[in-house]
């Protein structure tokens, strides 16, 4: 069973914090190729589990692997959705002892500060403050994308067909080409 490898704790929470029985079949189809660092493509109905299914196994190579600063990137669309899954995300975080934090326009700058001078493990945004933070004179990306791992593009059908998916690949080559 492919859900028996990830992280202890994360199982431990999955029965005991969250009361599930178990993982749905797209969280424990999508364990094992992330735990190895592949791409993937995960789809799902809305209230799928998706989330879950990208989270758990990256939060677990997080903690296996000794990953520091930030080093997941979360990608959304739409800054209520960040706004929704914040919580949520911070809260799988915490049973690893990391912090999942937001970053988009409505993130004041005492907010943003904060980020910079503690980056949590996960940084929630959108495409258009992820540019926003490799161009401006506040960040330096060479330094707050150092560490890096892994990338979430959530509602990635959202990007589909228009500019805005175009956007995104341009800021994701961005983001690679800092972070090496």
């Amino acid at each position: 069973m492919s859900a028996s490898a990830l992280h202890p704790t994360i199982l431990h929470h999955v029965v005991n914090t969250l009361g599930w029985p178990g993982l749905r079949p797209l969280q424990e189809a999508a364990v094992l190729p992330i735990l190895r660092g592949d791409d993937a493509l995960l789809l799902a109905p809305t209230a799928g589990g998706k989330t879950e299914a990208a989270s758990f196994p990256i939060l677990t190579r997080a903690a296996n692997e000794g990953w520091s600063g930030l080093s997941v990137l979360y990608v959304c669309p739409l800054r209520a959705l960040l706004n929704n899954l914040e919580p949520r995300l911070n809260t799988h975080a915490e049973w690893l002892g990391r912090r999942a934090q937001l970053w988009h326009g409505d993130t004041t700058q005492g907010k943003r500060k904060a980020v910079l001078a503690n980056p949590p493990d996960v940084l929630l945004t959108t495409p258009e403050s992820l540019e926003a933070m490799l161009v401006s004179t506040k960040v330096n990306p060479r330094e707050h994308f150092a560490n890096v791992r892994a990338i979430v593009v959530d509602e990635v059908h959202a990007f589909a067909g228009d500019d805005r998916g175009w956007h995104l690949l341009a800021v994701l080559e961005r983001v690679e080409r800092v972070i090496g």
